[in-house]
């Protein structure tokens, strides 16, 4: 980066140095730890949302295939919609702030999970079911027993891919309508041609991205043994 920039004689405003990328972080006036809160808040928010919510449904799915039959086609249907499409109705409904860019995080990395997730659950070998049943175990004896740690490889490959998916819905509401975030930051300084600063926000979305991945990949290997893993 700095070779191609230094012997290239690249102007400053197609690609910056890297020392002119850092100095960018050095400005008080772009409020880089605000937006890096809000921008994170976002992110974590949706995700957080998106696993609860497609762990349940699956689990729900499972539960009743009469539910799965009447809803699984209305959810892809719903998933088949471009998410920049919903945006502008997302801030109708909510308008600017950290809600609608969570929620729309959340729309773009809930199906993966929920999609794997069943998928784990339906794995589960029939034997040890009816074992349980004849044990008369509850319902939730038998997902917290049986069916959550055999679906946890697959749950993890789920949350692997949501936590990339959740990133990008983040940004692309912080594009779509908002008053605060890297993404919003980044429309502000294309404005002036503040390159340095586009770089250093998208380093910063790139890390916060790294750091969720991080988390799950983490809880991964800590709950998951090593040969079990999907992916």
């Amino acid at each position: 980066w700095y070779l191609f920039v230094r012997f290239g004689e690249v102007p400053r405003f197609v690609m910056p140095s890297p020392a002119a990328t850092l100095d960018a972080l050095l400005q008080p006036n772009y409020s880089w730890w605000t937006n890096i809160a809000v921008t994170g808040t976002e992110i974590f928010v949706g995700y957080a949302l998106a696993l609860a919510v497609g762990v349940a449904l699956a689990l729900v799915f499972t539960w009743s295939t009469t539910l799965e039959a009447f809803f699984m086609p209305l959810l892809v249907s719903l998933n088949m919609i471009p998410k920049v499409a919903l945006g502008p109705l997302i801030i109708v409904w909510f308008k600017y702030g950290v809600l609608p860019n969570s929620i729309m995080a959340f729309s773009i990395a809930v199906f993966p999970i929920l999609l794997t997730t069943a998928r784990g659950l339906r794995e589960t070998e029939p034997e040890l079911l009816d074992l349980v049943r004849s044990l008369k175990g509850s319902r939730w004896q038998l997902f917290t027993k049986i069916q959550l740690p055999g679906a946890l490889p697959y749950i993890f490959s789920g949350m692997k891919v949501g936590a990339i998916l959740a990133v990008a819905g983040a940004i692309v509401g912080e594009f779509l309508g908002s008053d605060r975030g890297l993404g919003y930051l980044m429309l502000q300084v294309q404005v002036t041609l503040d390159t340095p600063a586009m770089f250093m926000a998208v380093i910063l979305i790139t890390l916060l991205g790294m750091l969720l991945y991080g988390i799950v990949l983490g809880l991964e290997r800590w709950l998951v043994p090593k040969d079990a893993r999907v992916g």
